[in-house]
């Protein structure tokens, strides 16, 4: 029976009566009865030169093999191998050469950050949010905001529950294709707008109030569907009127006509501007199927929503300006919950445990905790807010959408709605100072928080 046949030249036939070339092979061995012929021996000159020449491929080979398959790419042929370089075949003349040349293991190169943040467009992002409250400035002359503002309040909180929730439904539709984004849009956003001015209607008293409430949640509806579409810009262009007219009120009454004028015109070019987006998402091509996904998912980040719209109005209760910081702060915001993810994957390279990797996790959350609530600092002291409340209030907030972002929606929904419950509560039966309920509550939940974050993020497997 035959055996195995030798993959190599110089095998165990080599140990026969055999007649070679005189000198020693590079693989070989003298043990047989040979007849050598002078000057065949292996020219160490030029395969020291053949070495230098493919270091930096050799280096980090793990076998001569892979060396074999190099001189087979560079395409030298056996002839070349033997009259060149004096070795009998390939694999002799890449052992040597794998034995000449140190291992060498360079590192891969570094891969682009999957998480890189478009730093202009959350920056813009901020402005827009806090954009819109130059129309109660325009228009505070007309009425009385104080008189009618729990109107405009209720309406505000329910298009911010309703817009988080819409939000969260239309970015699961975007999965599917643009087309299907844009219908959910369509659909939701002028319901959004109905329920928020139905919910003012009782509180609002006269008519301009309504419309007023109204025209307010309609710009949010749409406001909001911009934004989900990326299209930052354009409702940049659609509020100039409103930024042209605030810009001149130091030096200029601009007079009734023109307080009325403007914000409208900013409303109806909103929607002008949603419309045209609306109308070209549609145009994209209609998904292949897929399933609907179902309307429970969004819910809790619909009471997200209203938990930090009631946070943030028991905020701006003690310090009105405090919510203007908030709300261009949330540009920021997002742009660190992209550097969180980008951190976490470097981290993930970089460690070899679960428990280097926790370390490193925790340290990255403290760093960009660190990052946005330092700014808020000073803020705090130029707009006469209490820098306890609005650091905590910030932290929360924050910590919150970064479980959002992993898809972890439930339990931060929960510890804010708690939070703004007992905040709000504790003032109205007296048990303790109202200034002090508000940071108390939001310190506990940083505190459930912080520590369900690292509970859930502080696993690799969650930033595969």
């Amino acid at each position: 029976m035959s055996g195995p046949m030798a993959l190599e030249p110089g095998g165990a036939e080599q140990d026969t009566l055999a007649l070679r070339l005189a000198g020693t092979s590079a693989l070989g061995d003298d043990r047989t009865l040979a007849l050598r012929l002078p000057g065949s021996r292996p020219d160490p000159a030029a395969v020291s030169r053949l070495a230098a020449d493919l270091a930096d491929r050799i280096g980090p080979a793990v076998h001569p093999y892979e060396v074999a398959a190099l001189l087979e790419a560079e395409g030298l042929t056996a002839e070349q191998i033997t009259e060149r370089y004096g070795h009998p075949n390939l694999f002799s003349l890449a052992t040597a050469l794998y034995e000449q040349v140190p291992r060498t293991f360079p590192e891969p190169a570094p891969a682009a950050d999957p998480w890189r943040p478009d730093t202009v467009r959350c920056l813009l992002r901020g402005v827009l949010f806090a954009l819109p409250g130059l129309a109660y400035l325009l228009t505070a002359p007309l009425w009385h905001p104080g008189r009618h503002a729990a109107a405009l309040i209720v309406a505000g909180l329910v298009s911010w529950a309703w817009g988080q929730g819409l939000g969260h439904r239309a970015h699961l539709r975007m999965v599917a294709g643009r087309r299907e984004a844009a219908n959910t849009l369509l659909t939701g956003a002028p319901l959004g707008a109905a329920l928020a001015t139905a919910a003012a209607a009782p509180l609002a008293g006269t008519g301009p109030v309504l419309l007023t409430a109204a025209a307010q949640s309609l710009y949010l509806a749409a406001a909001g569907v911009l934004l989900v579409l990326a299209r930052e810009r354009l409702l940049l262009a659609a509020l100039t009127p409103l930024i042209a007219g605030a810009a001149v009120l130091p030096w200029w009454e601009p007079g009734t006509a023109l307080r009325t004028a403007l914000p409208l015109l900013a409303l109806l070019a909103t929607l002008v501007a949603t419309g045209h987006a609306l109308r070209g998402a549609r145009t994209a091509q209609a998904a292949a199927g897929g399933r609907r996904p179902r309307l429970l998912w969004s819910v809790p980040y619909g009471l997200f929503g209203l938990a930090a719209g009631l946070l943030v109005l028991q905020a701006g209760r003690q310090a009105p300006y405090a919510v203007i910081v908030l709300t261009v702060s949330m540009g920021p915001a997002e742009w660190l919950l992209y550097r969180y993810r980008g951190l976490s994957v470097a981290a993930l390279r970089a460690t070899a445990t679960p428990a280097g990797f926790l370390a490193r996790s925790a340290a990255v959350l403290a760093g960009c905790l660190l990052v946005y609530l330092l700014p808020l600092l000073p803020a705090a002291w130029l707009t006469g807010a209490a820098p306890q409340t609005l650091l905590l209030l910030a932290a929360t907030l924050w910590t919150a959408l970064l479980l959002q972002a992993f898809g972890s929606a439930w339990p931060p929904a929960v510890i804010c709605l708690a939070a703004a419950a007992v905040a709000a509560a504790v003032p109205w039966l007296r048990l303790a100072p109202g200034s002090g309920a508000l940071p108390l509550c939001c310190g506990a939940a940083v505190l459930c928080l912080v520590a369900y974050t690292l509970w859930l993020l502080g696993r690799p497997a969650r930033h595969v």
